[in-house]
């Protein structure tokens, strides 16, 4: 006789922690958007140094439309040229970095772009915070500290990219002092080619990879989530409704 009321209250916990699993992996999703920087082999003191930097979007009504960075201690605007990117855009100096900007990206995609620096400092790591805009007005700050080894970066919001350095090659040295920052280009370098929006000649696959898987996730798993739900409500009352005929 006790059958069914022992069934209810056991499919009712498996209902309730289904439905939080889900919907801590919907809201979680967003977190794994993030503003990337990449230069293979980078050592301190190094000149002449391509960084490729890639923001993946969290937006799914807007594209992306600029990238305002500030530059890390030991490098000045003046310092940057800018090396490609998304068609249509360009490089522009601020007082403390600069911003590369243009047409919307396609919704759902990646922003990636170039830089070369002039030489690097004699750091261990540089961290680059990115005022990342959308068309519709919306800014995403990746602007806090990076998450300790071992920690999950949703704890520490959103996070500024970060370049770790190798050594510097023994007698290298800093160069002279940089140009005023004026003399910064805002012009799109030539390229052989035009790059299609979002594409850097030479830039990694994984990159790539991670910026579109980022963009549009987030409707995929609402609607998941919405088709969990519904299903273990209907299986709960189908069991009811056989308990309470077994007990008549």
């Amino acid at each position: 006789m006790n059958r069914p009321r022992t069934g209810s209250r056991s499919y009712a916990a498996a209902v309730v922690a289904a439905v939080t699993l889900a919907v801590s992996i919907a809201f979680a999703a967003p977190a794994s958007a993030h503003v990337e920087v990449e230069a293979a082999g980078a050592r301190a003191l190094d000149r002449n140094v391509t960084l490729r930097f890639t923001a993946a979007t969290e937006s799914d009504t807007a594209g992306i439309t600029a990238l305002e960075v500030i530059l890390p201690d030991g490098i000045v605007p003046a310092d940057v040229t800018y090396a490609g990117g998304p068609q249509g855009w360009k490089l522009t100096p601020t007082a403390e970095g600069y911003t590369v900007s243009g047409p919307a990206m396609a919704l759902g995609q990646p922003a990636a772009y170039a830089v070369t620096v002039r030489q690097l400092p004699y750091l261990k790591s540089l961290s680059f915070k990115t005022l990342q805009t959308y068309a519709d007005g919306r800014v995403d700050r990746w602007v806090e500290p990076a998450a300790p080894a071992g920690e999950h970066d949703a704890a520490h919001g959103k996070p500024a990219p970060v370049l770790v350095l190798e050594p510097a090659t023994p007698g290298a040295k800093p160069a002279a002092t940089a140009p005023d920052a004026g003399a910064a280009t805002s012009a799109p370098a030539a390229a052989p080619a035009p790059a299609a929006p979002g594409e850097i000649p030479g830039a990694s696959s994984r990159t790539g990879a991670a910026g579109e898987s980022a963009g549009g996730a987030n409707p995929a798993l609402i609607i998941g989530f919405v088709v969990v739900v519904v299903a273990l409500v209907g299986g709960m009352w189908w069991f009811r409704r056989r308990g309470g005929a077994s007990r008549a």
